[in-house]
């Protein structure tokens, strides 16, 4: 190769870096268009809807908005495969009916257990272990168990547009957060990896924890104790006790969201952006709004959407992916 197609060929290929779309996975339509027209007018210096960079709080709920949550949120999941894990060491637990529904695969009797059900389990999983078990008893659950419809690893499956979504506000001086009712342990395995954000930046659900000293030093161990459900109108609490700071974004997609895009929206101070992600697309996802498989019922937070302006994101018209097919391979 002579010298001047050398130099082309890299004038070319820098620029063609340079110039790469940041938000690859996205549909050019109405969703994308607003998110990039929002993040130019925010980090525009000068103009009227500009916001300073310590004031870029944006956050995001997870189950439904980050990654899947249908049929089971991973949580659940992981609950009753570590209560199959550990079953055969109590064999009295097949007297309970409740946690022999969960070793039958009885999901419609574990469902009409309903919060005392769903805490009973938390409890006999999540509880009465030190904070590193907990983790190591996540982080093996990760690499020994895969989605079964999709056949990644859970870890793998964070939608590809959303992700880079994050990067693209990271890039712009953003700080990101998670809100989510989803356990704050759980979520803080796996969130700088599949998203880049660090533990100190995920709020969840939580429980007080008991310290204690060691013979080796010093431990927290789990407990049901003052618990937390970071959910619906507790999530603008969780985000002033965490975070200190109103948002000027919020990502979420469903009524449990909806505080959430609520208090983002009355920032006095700055034009916020609000964006709500819809479930349509029951060949490379799932489908549903009124009637959810699992959690994340979308009917008042779409209303007021349309009411606010608020971008509503149809997964099948506006993404091009969903999960990364460098990452997971979907069977």
């Amino acid at each position: 190769m002579n010298k001047t197609l050398l130099a082309c060929t890299l004038l070319l290929g820098g620029s063609a870096v340079a110039h790469a779309d940041p938000l690859s996975a996205w549909n050019d339509t109405a969703a994308k268009q607003s998110i990039e027209q929002w993040v130019q007018n925010a980090t525009k210096e000068g103009s009227a809807t500009f916001i300073p960079q310590d004031k870029r709080y944006v956050v995001f709920d997870n189950d439904g908005t980050l990654w899947p949550e249908a049929p089971l949120t991973f949580q659940i999941q992981f609950i009753v495969d570590e209560i199959k894990r550990q079953a055969p060491e109590h064999p009295e637990w097949k007297k309970d009916p409740l946690i022999n529904a969960v070793l039958t695969n009885d999901l419609k009797t574990v469902a009409k257990a309903g919060d005392k059900g769903l805490i009973k389990l938390l409890t006999m999983t999540h509880t009465g272990i030190t904070t590193e078990e907990f983790d190591k008893r996540v982080a093996d659950w990760l690499v020994s168990h895969k989605d079964k419809r999709f056949g990644c690893s859970y870890d793998q499956m964070g939608y590809q547009p959303m992700r880079q979504l994050l990067d693209y506000l990271r890039d712009n001086g953003f700080k990101t957060w998670i809100i989510s009712g989803g356990g704050i342990d759980f979520m803080r395995v796996m969130s700088q990896k599949m998203y880049g954000i660090p533990p100190e930046q995920v709020v969840g659900s939580f429980a007080l924890g008991e310290f204690s000293l060691t013979d080796n030093g010093t431990q927290i161990r789990k407990t049901m104790n003052g618990a937390f459900n970071d959910d619906a109108a507790n999530k603008p609490v969780a985000i002033h006790l965490f975070m200190g700071q109103r948002p000027v974004a919020a990502f979420g997609n469903s009524d449990g969201d909806l505080q959430m895009l609520q208090y983002t929206a009355a920032n006095p101070d700055y034009k916020t952006f609000g964006l709500l992600v819809h479930h349509t697309d029951a060949e490379r996802e799932y489908a549903y709004d009124s009637h959810p498989p699992a959690s994340g019922k979308l009917v008042n937070a779409l209303t007021e959407a349309k009411a606010k302006g608020w971008t509503v994101v149809d997964m099948k018209q506006d993404w091009k992916t969903v999960f990364d097919p460098a990452v997971c391979k979907v069977k």
